[in-house]
């Protein structure tokens, strides 16, 4: 997804003490699809997108927005340059124009010996096609040296401000490399720092605000499975919560009346840390019995050494075993990670669940996953998470190829 508003700004949030802030882009071409392809990829660089398709949009963008760089697309057919170029100069713009076209075109040499003209700045003509790390050196003066700083902003004001969201990344059937559903991971989309990770804003489980985070996950999640069910069909979805989200009564009655009642919709997964559930194993266990009849199933993930705590259960009504990453990525040559993963394989088989490993990184922990038995494997071998749009559009039921 790109930033459609945003704090019109009084200065230019240049840098936060010696720190650069993300990048703002402007890509300005009227073909959605290679709007969306640019977008993603700046975003991937870590810059904050915006999009553009007519000339005349740029003119109310440029009064709320302030652009390091504007993208200009010139395919044959497209945006008209020379208005956007004028817009510019009017505006008073300091950022930097890069046009992308065909090498040496007619069209390039025109865009930017105009913007000469007009005393706009350009960096060198983005040929197509291009790889990421084309891109890469072409913005790279843009890119900031070091990470930005984590925002001061709490949950509460997140969700008041629209800017939370959920990634998804996928997981993979270890045997047939087929996709089997996805993780939902939330993000902060911040006007100013960009995409931000869970870990610099995520309350404490305690804490009262955590339970309307939760509230919006479960709400955001239904919503991403109706929107990609009408793009790519269905998939099953994981979202985490707090254990303690299952003590309060009310809100797991109103997490089981919100199912979709489709009929492509598998059941939604609910992933719970392992050490959460030990600490209330005895109700998270009674909850778990009576949600799976509302198809909402519960995996314990994290799970690592205290794998014994889960044993000698004569119910065990969950869906899955997730071994916490610490013990997965680069277990190819640890014997003590294995023999923990052994040990939680053994326990799974035994209760009839499935297992996964979280953490696969490269194609020795994959073959590794697969010797030992995993069930599935979710790690950045197979992708990072993606924003809702990006996922939608990537393969979800075409076998993976492994890099």
């Amino acid at each position: 997804m790109t930033t459609s508003v945003a704090t019109t700004p009084s200065v230019r949030p240049a840098a936060f003490g010696q720190r650069t802030l993300s990048p703002r882009v402007c890509i300005a071409d009227n073909k959605p699809h290679i709007r969306t392809f640019l977008a993603d990829a700046f975003e991937d660089l870590g810059f904050i997108t915006f999009e553009c398709p007519r000339a005349a949009d740029l003119k109310p963008l440029l009064e709320t927005q302030m652009f390091n760089l504007v993208v200009l697309g010139l395919s044959a057919g497209g945006i008209e340059a020379g208005k956007v170029l004028e817009t510019l100069a009017s505006a008073n713009f300091r950022g930097k124009v890069m046009p992308v076209a065909v090498p040496d075109s007619i069209l390039s040499f025109a865009t930017r010996q105009m913007a000469r003209e007009l005393g706009i700045a350009t960096l060198p003509t983005l040929p197509t096609p291009f790889s990421t790390e084309t891109l890469r050196h072409s913005v790279a003066s843009l890119i900031p040296t070091e990470a930005p700083p984590s925002p001061a902003v709490d949950v509460a004001e997140a969700l008041k401000a629209g800017w939370l969201e959920l990634w998804y990344q996928r997981k993979i059937d270890v045997r047939t490399l087929i996709p089997r559903g996805a993780e939902a991971l939330i993000r902060m989309r911040h006007p100013t720092w960009g995409v931000v990770l869970p870990s610099s804003f995520i309350p404490d489980r305690f804490d009262t605000a955590f339970h309307n985070l939760s509230e919006f996950v479960i709400e955001r999640v239904i919503d991403d499975w109706r929107y990609f069910i009408e793009r790519t069909g269905p998939v099953d979805l994981a979202i985490n919560l707090p254990a303690s989200f299952l003590r309060d009564a009310a809100a797991v009655r109103t997490l089981c009346r919100r199912m979709p009642a489709h009929p492509a919709f598998g059941g939604l997964l609910i992933e719970l840390k392992c050490a959460e559930v030990i600490e209330d194993l005895d109700h998270v266990i009674d909850v778990a019995r009576r949600i799976r009849f509302h198809n909402v199933a519960v995996s314990i993930k994290s799970v690592g050494a205290e794998w014994p705590a889960l044993m000698g259960r004569q119910v065990f009504p969950f869906a899955e075993l997730k071994v916490d990453r610490q013990f997965v990525t680069g277990f190819g040559g640890d014997r003590l990670k294995q023999t923990v993963c052994r040990g939680i394989i053994d326990l799974a088989e035994n209760y009839g669940v499935r297992t996964v490993a979280e953490g696969i990184e490269s194609r020795a922990d994959f073959v590794t996953a697969h010797q030992l038995g995993f069930d599935v494997a979710q790690g950045f071998l197979f992708g990072k998470a993606m924003a809702p749009r990006k996922f939608a559009r990537s393969t979800l039921t075409r076998p993976v190829t492994l890099p």
